[in-house]
């Protein structure tokens, strides 16, 4: 029976599932080789080197995650919007862990402002804290504060991390709530700090 044409789209699907199943980081060329039962030199018709295989996975890792937030989102707003991004940022670390852990890589900043998806993310996540009046620089930092809690969060849920018998979506939820109740509530930059605040020069 006659193998399967190989492309370059079919080789980066199996590769992201490759990575699911036993971790980014053990995704080679060669790897990706065996699970078609080829030759290494089969797949550079297609690839060029394993960077070229690693930046692929990562486009393709942000084309569904994009989709997926994009998604969940439409026609929300506010606290429902936060929800909806924060669930759907979960259940993409939680289902594909290994396309999740390439959305980290970084990838040559010529060729991650080309894929319409890099600009899609970005667009969805600032629009959704928008929502609740924030402007720059309070909107940057309040991105990286839902990217800090929902990674660090995710990260250590798939890593068995919570041992606690707290339920751990019943936790992710209260965290949601925090965060929105922070978000409504956002100490706008220039505001004076309160008592107590910790100084801008210690690590903390």
């Amino acid at each position: 029976m006659a193998r399967e044409r190989l492309t370059v789209d079919r080789l980066t699907e199996a590769a992201g599932v490759l990575a699911d199943e036993v971790g980014l980081e053990n995704v080679t060329v060669a790897a990706l080789a065996r699970r078609f039962d080829v030759k290494d030199a089969s797949l550079y018709a297609h690839l060029r080197n394993a960077a070229d295989l690693r930046t692929r996975i990562a486009l393709l890792a942000v084309d569904e995650f994009a989709e997926r937030v994009a998604t969940a989102v439409a026609g929300r707003a506010g606290k429902d919007a936060l929800v909806a991004f924060a669930d759907a940022y979960r259940a993409f670390a939680l289902e594909r862990p290994g396309l999740y852990a390439a959305t980290q890589t970084r990838v040559d900043p010529a060729i991650a402002a080309t894929p319409p998806s890099y600009v899609r993310t970005i667009e969805l996540t600032y629009g959704m804290l928008r929502a609740y009046g924030l402007t720059e620089p309070d909107l940057t930092d309040a991105v990286r504060l839902l990217r800090s809690t929902f990674h660090g969060f995710s990260t250590l849920e798939a890593n068995g991390g919570f041992a606690a018998d707290r339920d751990v979506r019943a936790s992710w939820e209260r965290t949601v709530e925090a965060l929105h109740v922070l978000l409504e509530h956002w100490p706008r930059a220039g505001t004076a700090a309160p008592t107590g605040a910790a100084s801008p020069h210690r690590v903390t």
